[in-house]
């Protein structure tokens, strides 16, 4: 038989860095679930991603058990990173901070693909590049379907 879910809880924790200090700690311990046997888990999981914001979905038992499933980065903190930045521009429209190439985009876009609700990669790529104009993050070069 099938265990009872009581809740979720979304995090989002850097790849091989999960510990007991907040925010995993407190937000963990207040729905009663064993703090270091996540952190071990999580961190075994993520050891090949070192440092990345690494989404992380965690279903709760009625028993206090747990299981968890690791999304793929953020589009914007792997944009960011394409473009080598800090942030985006606090004026998305007016001041370009960075751009990328339409080759980084594609990469990123078959990278989310698990996440996103797109068939094609074009559609993802599409949404990754509005997500990059969005944050002030210029796209350069011509799209390939423009070809």
């Amino acid at each position: 038989m099938a265990k009872e879910i009581s809740g979720y809880l979304k995090l989002q924790i850097r790849g091989g860095a999960a510990n007991p200090s907040p925010p995993v700690g407190p937000a963990l311990g207040s729905k009663g679930l064993n703090i270091m046997d996540f952190c071990k888990q999580f961190n075994a999981r993520t050891q090949d991603k070192p440092g990345q914001l690494l989404p992380v979905l965690v279903t709760i038992y009625t028993d206090k058990s747990f299981d968890f499933v690791i999304k793929t980065p953020p589009a914007p903190a792997m944009l960011l990173e394409a473009a080598k930045l800090k942030k985006g521009s606090p004026e998305s429209n007016r001041n370009k901070v960075g751009s990328v190439t339409w080759d980084q985009i594609k990469q990123i876009a078959e990278t989310k693909m698990p996440d996103l609700n797109a068939f094609k990669i074009e559609s993802a790529m599409k949404m990754v590049a509005g997500t990059a104009r969005s944050m002030g993050i210029k796209v350069s070069g011509t799209a390939p379907w423009d070809n």
